[in-house]
């Protein structure tokens, strides 16, 4: 595995994180009912455990966080070794 040192000089790409709080079935006429500032109930809330991807690819785990009128993730554990 690669220390920090050699792979600094990668240290400024840029990566999109991906990050799946829930998946929700809407109808059609469900979707055309959607407005500006509507809210979509999820199953999941703070606290609970989400897995977080780079690239489609499993890096690490979080926990759904919330702070301030903010939603957020808390990376609790990497998974890099593979």
């Amino acid at each position: 595995m690669p220390t920090l040192e050699e792979i600094a000089p990668l240290a400024d790409i840029p990566l999109e994180i991906e990050v799946e709080l829930d998946r929700r079935i809407l109808t059609i006429g469900g979707i055309l009912d959607l407005d500006v500032g509507s809210v979509i109930r999820m199953g999941r809330s703070a606290g609970e455990n989400i897995d977080i991807l780079i690239g489609g690819i499993l890096i690490g785990f979080g926990e759904i966080v919330i702070i301030e009128d903010a939603m957020g993730v808390r990376i609790t554990d990497f998974n890099l070794e593979d």
